[in-house]
C-alpha cells in the first residue's frame, strides 16, 4: 500500500521539530521583556545568551565544534555545553534547572540560571572591580602547579657526561618555584625532592590544589646528538577529547558537591571534564607561546618552538597545562650549559617571564572587554 505523500512529509516535520527541540513541545516565544526576550521550550522559560551578556558586560565565545560556551566577567569564568544541565562558575560545580538549548541558531539558557547564578556572578565582578589592591595587580594568575619530571628510581635521560635529567628538572623547578613566590604567587610542587612520583599522582596533586597553570619541566633527549633547542608543549588538537574526558572520569578525581552526589555517574564526569578541556586548551597555547616568547628575548638559545603533544601528565590536568623541553642532554653543548647553575637560572627566569606576560595580558583583555 502507498502512503500518501502529504502524510510522509507531515510524518517528516513532525521527527525533525522533536529531533531539534528535544522534545514533543515546539519551542515558541511566549513573553517580551525589554530588549530581553523569553522563551518557552518543554515547558520551561529561557533567555538567549548573547542578548544576556551584552546587557552585563560579560565577554562569550562558543565552540560550534564542542557546542561549549565561555563567559568572562572580571576575574570570573563560566563554562557551560549546549545540551548540559550543568555549569563551572569560578571553577565551582553547579547544577542547572534545564539543560543549556540551541534555539533558532542562538544558545539560550534557563531563566533560573540568568536569575540565580549570572546575576549573582555580575554582582560579585562589580564587587571586586572595587577591591582589586597593587600587590595584586588584579591579576587572574594566583596559584601555579609546577612539576619536576622524573625522580627517584626514573632518572629520565642521562648525558654523555652523566648529567640526568631529573636532577636538571629538579633545580629548575625548584628555581622557577622561588621566582613566582618572590612575585606573590602561590606555588605547589608535584615534588620538592629526588623522590618517584607516578605521573597518575602528578594529576591528581595539580587538580585537587586547583591550580591556575600548571607548568612541567622536562630535559630533552635524542640519539642525534646535534639536536638542540627549548620548545614548548600542549595537548594535541588531535587527541580525541570524548575518549579524553570519559578515561578523566574514570581515573581523575573530581571535586563535587556532597549535594551531587546521587547524580554523581560517569556520564555527568565525563561532560564536565569535556567542558574543562575544551576550554583550558586555547589558554595552554597562548601560554605556551608566551613561555617561548620570553625565552626567545632573554635566553641565547634555539626556541623550536610551541607543539601539540599526547602527554600522560597534560591529558589529565583540567587547568591550562604546558610541558616545557628547557634543552637536550644528549646534545654536548646543551648539556654543558644545563650543568651550570646561572643558565638554569637563566632557564628559570625565562619561563618564569613567560608566566608573567601571560597573566598580564590576559588580565588587560579582561580589563578592556
Amino acid at each position: 500500500m502507498r502512503i500518501p505523500k502529504l502524510i510522509i512529509t507531515g510524518y517528516l516535520l513532525f521527527i525533525t521539530s522533536y529531533f531539534f527541540t528535544g522534545c514533543a513541545t515546539v519551542p515558541k516565544k511566549v513573553t517580551q521583556q525589554p530588549s530581553l526576550p523569553v522563551y518557552t521550550i518543554g515547558g520551561a522559560s529561557y533567555v538567549p545568551l548573547v542578548i544576556l551578556c551584552d546587557q552585563h558586560g560579560i565577554s562569550w565565545s562558543y565552540d560550534t565544534f564542542t557546542r561549549s560556551v565561555t563567559l568572562t566577567k572580571d576575574l570570573h569564568r563560566v563554562y557551560l555545553k549546549v545540551g548540559e544541565a550543568v555549569a563551572i562558575v569560578d571553577g565551582i560545580l553547579q547544577h542547572l534547572p534545564q539543560p543549556v538549548e540551541l534555539y533558532e541558531g542562538t544558545v539560550v539558557v534557563p531563566l533560573k540560571f540568568k536569575e540565580g547564578s549570572l546575576d549573582a556572578l555580575v554582582k560579585a565582578a562589580l564587587a571586586a572591580s572595587y577591591t582589586k589592591t597593587p600587590e595584586s595587580g588584579g591579576l587572574r594568575i594566583h596559584k601555579v602547579a609546577i612539576d619536576a619530571g622524573h625522580g627517584g628510581n626514573d632518572p629520565g635521560a642521562i648525558g654523555r657526561t652523566g648529567l640526568r635529567e631529573k636532577d636538571v628538572n629538579l633545580d629548575i623547578a625548584k628555581r622557577l618555584s622561588k621566582l613566582l613566590r618572590d612575585a606573590g604567587l602561590e606555588v605547589i610542587l608535584t615534588r620538592s625532592t629526588d623522590q618517584f612520583v607516578p605521573l597518575p599522582r602528578r594529576v591528581d596533586i595539580v587538580n585537587n590544589s586547583h591550580a591556575d597553570l600548571f607548568i612541567s619541566i622536562h630535559s630533552n633527549a635524542n640519539r642525534v646528538r646535534g639536536l638542540n633547542g627549548f620548545e614548548v608543549y600542549y595537548v594535541s588538537p588531535k587527541l580525541n577529547d570524548t575518549q579524553r574526558a570519559l578515561a578523566a572520569a574514570r581515573d581523575s578525581r573530581l571535586s563535587l558537591d556532597r549535594s551531587w552526589f546521587a547524580a554523581d555517574t560517569l556520564n555527568l564526569r565525563a561532560t564536565i571534564w569535556d567542558m574543562i578541556y575544551a576550554a583550558s586548551r586555547a589558554e595552554s597555547i597562548r601560554l605556551a607561546r608566551s613561555i617561548c616568547r620570553t625565552t626567545d628575548n632573554e635566553l641565547d638559545t634555539r626556541v623550536i618552538g610551541v607543539k601539540g603533544a599526547s602527554f600522560l601528565v597534560l591529558k589529565g590536568a583540567c587547568t591550562p597545562a604546558v610541558l616545557v623541553e628547557i634543552g637536550f642532554v644528549s646534545n654536548p653543548t646543551e648539556e654543558k650549559r644545563l650543568k651550570n647553575n646561572f643558565y638554569r637560572q637563566q632557564v628559570a627566569e625565562a619561563i618564569a617571564s613567560g608566566i608573567k606576560e601571560y597573566a598580564r595580558d590576559y588580565s588587560i583583555q579582561e580589563a578592556s572587554r
